[in-house]
């Protein structure tokens, strides 16, 4: 709303004042001029924040504005003032912030991924070491269990050699048994002959006792020959087929032992390489957990980068979006004062015209 008041006098002097209501009712306005034939005329614009315009018109022949309208224009020019400077002071805080963006992008641009080779290369030959120790101390081990294996394969041959030497013994016992009761005949035979001697000697003393103990000896003596020879002959036919026997079974068990020891390689050496096997998978597990844990790690700082900046740059959108409301409330006080002072340049040169 405008309002304006106007007063002429013989002196050829004109006074006036004006209002001008603006944004929210905080703007107002108002101005003086005067002029006479002998005086100059004078205009000076002073702005400021607070939505206010002050102007201030003076002539050579004195003030025409009332002490209520000084301080109305005093208020406005001091508005006006604050506007200004707070427009200033808002250019030199973005100016910073930009600064401060550019620093910050500088400061957090994407770093080189960590070469870490070097250690890679310090930890194989401790790694490789590691895993030959552990390979040779399998070996024993290994080594115990086929000792072990080849003893419960050797205990049933041996139980099976000692039954079969049992047995030869048992068929030597035998024949010795048997050789044992023929002696023990023998000496009754002769002791019972060297008695009856004695009787038929003391009965028929004209008999040739000495022709016939003799014959009776040889006798005695060829069947205890022959019974000897049997009994050696059958020894030794059995002892010769216990033999053949024993030759066959050791020859058997020697093609055993061999194709025993030959089996047994196999699994020795399924069982190292399966060792070997195990230990490279739990040293290859472990790398892998351990590159993991490293690469979680490095995800984790990263997201958590991630989120700072995220939260950075929400900041910095509220900071800007705040900002840009304010610069634009600014523009449109602007474009008000504008808008005023235009109104305000009419009016004055619409006086001055007059």
């Amino acid at each position: 709303m405008t309002t304006c008041r106007r007063q002429f006098t013989s002196s050829s002097s004109i006074k006036g004042s004006c209002g001008i209501g603006g944004l929210g009712g905080g703007y107002g306005g108002s101005f003086s001029s005067s002029s006479s034939f002998g005086g100059a005329l004078g205009r000076i614009f002073v702005g400021g924040h607070g939505g206010g315009l002050g102007v201030c018109l003076s002539g050579g022949n004195g003030s025409l504005l009332s002490g209520n309208e000084k301080i109305t224009m005093q208020n406005l020019n001091e508005r006006l003032a604050s506007y200004l400077e707070k427009v200033r002071a808002l250019e030199e805080a973005n100016a910073d912030l930009e600064v401060k963006i550019c620093d910050w992008y500088q400061n957090q641009r994407p770093r080189p991924a960590r070469d870490y080779s070097p250690y890679l290369k310090t930890i194989e030959d401790p790694r490789n070491k590691i895993f030959e120790a552990t390979i040779e101390n399998t070996q024993p081990l290994l080594q115990i269990d086929n000792t072990r294996l080849a003893a419960d394969d050797f205990r049933p041959k041996y139980e099976h050699v000692l039954a079969l030497r049992q047995g030869v013994e048992a068929h030597i016992n035998g024949p010795r048994r048997v050789l044992d009761k023929l002696t023990l005949e023998t000496l009754t035979l002769r002791s019972q002959t060297r008695g009856d001697v004695s009787v038929e000697v003391d009965a028929v003393p004209s008999v040739d006792l000495s022709h016939i103990l003799n014959e009776m000896r040889d006798q005695y003596e060829q069947t205890a020959d022959k019974n000897r020879r049997d009994a050696e002959a059958w020894f030794l036919s059995k002892t010769e087929e216990l033999s053949k026997e024993v030759t066959s079974n050791s020859e058997l068990m020697q093609n055993s032992r061999n194709e025993l020891n030959e089996l047994r390689r196999v699994p020795r050496g399924l069982e190292v390489k399966l060792q070997s096997q195990l230990c490279m998978k739990a040293s290859l597990e472990k790398s892998l957990e351990e590159t993991k844990n490293r690469y979680c790690l490095q995800l984790a700082q990263i997201q958590e980068l991630i989120c700072s900046v995220e939260e950075q740059l929400a900041q910095l959108r509220c900071k800007m979006a705040q900002q840009n409301h304010e610069y634009q409330i600014l523009l449109d006080v602007k474009t008000q004062l504008e808008q005023e002072i235009t109104t305000y340049r009419c009016l004055l040169e619409g006086e001055d015209a007059q």
